[in-house]
């Protein structure tokens, strides 16, 4: 009889996280899954097209069973986020309460918000079954950067709601080498918890430049530079106008492209018209996932980047596993162990978050490369991704913990 895997994971598809090649995945190797998630609004903030409270709650992915709980809109506010966070609990502890549905396991993908483990965390009790967490983003540390809260009313009480979780979860696994030691301070034994690093879907792969049909990225001499994914404050692209002036004024051909959508948008298009550094930046809207690479293969390197913060500096964004995979040289303007692993896979610069002067002689640098210093970049990187980020090694690791006897 198929093993039941309950996934609880706010957000799933047509939303772009890596818990959908994970339960995909998941199907593939004989399991029964099923996502419990909310009406996809990540990142616009309002709900996709041809989905709302009672349109597609019902609905199957790659042979992934998906109940769609009811929650509140992200809209465009901290405090609609914090209402989007709350009424999917609620919502949740509902669910709960009335489901008849028998699962073996239950798996929390968490991407912020924490508070999203907390129906897996009593369905797990109902049940008496394993709950599994996996932490991709530190809370409550991360509420201060990503919903501005600095109330320590607030913080404490989210610490308590951590802990809470933290102790009924029977396994964590942390998405960087540096989360274990930070939820070790907070009082969890250490041989509960596991390094386990995501990995970027098949799909992500080198793609020929030459017959790349990317027509969003313009094919000229200038070095393009693609930054794709979400657009927030987290990302810290706030630093990207005053190095696109230095550039400027150093004569650089450079152009930006930035892929996707977010809260920070808006304000990052009105920062570099104000500047008058339009020429540099090509904005082009939110892509299917499976696009990615083949922008990526029009481009030269690729961007990553976070805003200072300390938890930002444990944190290895999702997409550094995607930029390896797709053999591009990479850019980090972040702090941490980010720089770590580019270093360590020789595979770009670095410069730490914040650090203007220091991106822009990067870039500078880059550009200066030959086309046999980059490629030797490219290679690293591809290595680098097959050496340390292999699906199949990682996935069979997860399938030891599922076989376990309850």
């Amino acid at each position: 009889m198929k093993k039941h895997i309950l996934v609880i994971a706010q957000y799933f598809y047509p939303e772009q996280f890596r818990i959908n090649d994970i339960c995909t995945e998941w199907v593939k190797r004989g399991y029964k899954v099923t996502v419990i998630t909310g009406i996809p609004n990540y990142p616009q903030g309002k709900f996709y097209d041809g989905y709302s409270y009672f349109k597609k709650r019902r609905e199957e992915y790659n042979g992934v069973d998906i109940i769609r709980i009811p929650l509140i809109p992200r809209g465009n506010s901290s405090i609609t986020l914090a209402l989007n966070y709350l009424s999917f609990v609620v919502s949740g502890f509902f669910w709960k309460a009335l489901s008849k549905l028998k699962a073996d396991y239950v798996y929390i993908f968490e991407v912020s918000p924490m508070t999203q483990a907390l129906p897996g965390v009593w369905y797990a009790k109902k049940r008496k079954i394993p709950c599994y967490l996996y932490v991709t983003d530190l809370w409550p540390e991360n509420v201060e950067i990503v919903a501005g809260i600095k109330n320590k009313s607030i913080l404490n009480a989210l610490g308590v709601m951590v802990d809470y979780i933290y102790k009924r979860c029977d396994r964590i696994f942390t998405s960087s080498r540096s989360f274990i030691e930070a939820i070790h301070q907070r009082g969890v034994e250490l041989d509960k918890l596991e390094f386990w690093p995501q990995y970027a879907e098949d799909y992500y792969v080198p793609v020929n430049k030459e017959i790349a049909s990317a027509t969003e990225v313009p094919m000229d001499d200038t070095f393009n530079i693609i930054f794709a994914g979400n657009i927030g404050v987290a990302q810290g692209l706030d630093i990207l106008p005053d190095v696109a002036k230095i550039l400027k004024r150093s004569n650089i051909k450079v152009r930006f492209n930035i892929v996707g959508d977010g809260r920070y948008k808006e304000t990052l298009i009105n920062k570099v018209n104000n500047n008058n550094i339009q020429e540099l930046f090509n904005f082009i809207p939110k892509q299917p996932a499976t696009k990615i690479p083949e922008l990526m293969a029009a481009c030269d390197a690729t961007l990553i980047s976070l805003s200072k913060s300390k938890v930002f500096s444990m944190t290895l964004p999702a997409k550094t596993q995607s930029c390896l995979a797709c053999g591009l040289p990479v850019i980090v303007s972040a702090d941490g162990e980010i720089q770590q692993i580019i270093n360590e896979a020789g595979a770009g610069v670095c410069s730490d978050a914040g650090e203007t002067e220091k991106l822009a002689e990067n870039i500078k640098i880059l550009t200066s490369l030959s086309a046999d210093e980059l490629k030797t970049m490219s290679i690293n990187a591809l290595e680098y991704s097959k050496k340390t980020f292999d699906k199949n090694k990682l996935l069979e690791r997860m399938d030891r913990w599922f076989n376990k006897t309850n």
